[in-house]
């Protein structure tokens, strides 16, 4: 087989493994109308990449649809299908300075937004579920309104560095990972996570945190169990399959 068709291989799995990330995030009520964005890179240094197509809804997203757009090419705003500009400023920036940075989910889920409008929006580590992402999230405070413009991309980008999620102030959140199902498990774990903090907080008893030694093991603890992202992201695709396959058309 030569490169361009293990190239072709590899694009198609991707695309059913983000079409499947859409409807999940629509089965754990992570959507949100018609916004939002989620993206994965297909080139080696990340510029080109897939995303869904302008204001569809979750629920409706199949492989086939997703958009590949270049980075690096800005006349892909003036096309038919155009992504909407937010998506544009924050995935394309993204995706043009952080090639490591494979798939981005970005959405705003109930709890893990509600952290987002604390003055204060750190993940504190009460427990192993908050714990997983000790040292892992960058925190960026610095939002200004709908980000739409290549200044504010280029500071997001700039904000999330070489972490695994950003917590999103006053916005959301956006997790990053080499492959879908690792990016779908560190945001299925940051939105339990922020449950559990946010109702730690609604309890008005003071917080139990960790000593940052005991932090820091948990969350390196965790690294044994990454496989464990697979497993479950497999079992959830299974659910999309038992239920409406469509996804992968």
């Amino acid at each position: 087989m030569n490169k361009s068709s293990e190239f072709a291989v590899d694009e198609a799995a991707l695309r059913v493994d983000l079409a499947a990330a859409f409807r999940l995030a629509v089965h754990f009520n992570w959507h949100e109308s018609v916004g939002n964005h989620f993206s994965a890179a297909v080139s080696a240094d990340g510029s080109k990449f897939l995303m869904n197509p302008k204001w569809r809804h979750f629920s409706t997203i199949k492989a086939s649809d997703l958009l590949l757009l270049d980075a690096n090419d800005d006349s892909v705003m003036s096309g038919p299908d155009a992504p909407d500009p937010s998506a544009w400023c924050i995935h394309g920036a993204i995706h043009r300075a952080q090639p490591n940075a494979r798939v981005l989910l970005h959405c705003h889920p109930k709890y893990a937004t509600a952290l987002a409008t604390l003055k204060d929006p750190t993940m504190l580590p009460i427990d192993q579920n908050t714990a997983r992402f000790y040292g892992k999230v960058a925190v960026d405070l610095g939002f200004g309104g709908i980000a739409d413009n290549a200044e504010e991309g280029a500071r997001i980008a700039r904000s999330l560095g070489n972490h695994s999620v950003m917590m999103m102030g006053n916005h959301g959140v956006t997790t990053t990972a080499g492959t879908v199902a690792e990016a779908f498990e560190s945001l299925y774990f940051f939105e339990r996570a922020a449950e559990t903090q946010m109702l730690a907080y609604a309890s008005g008893q003071p917080l139990n945190v960790m000593a940052d030694e005991i932090a820091e093991r948990t969350a390196e603890d965790w690294v044994a169990y990454n496989d464990s992202a697979f497993a479950h992201f497999e079992a959830l695709k299974g659910m999309l399959d038992r239920t409406d396959p469509s996804y992968r058309d």
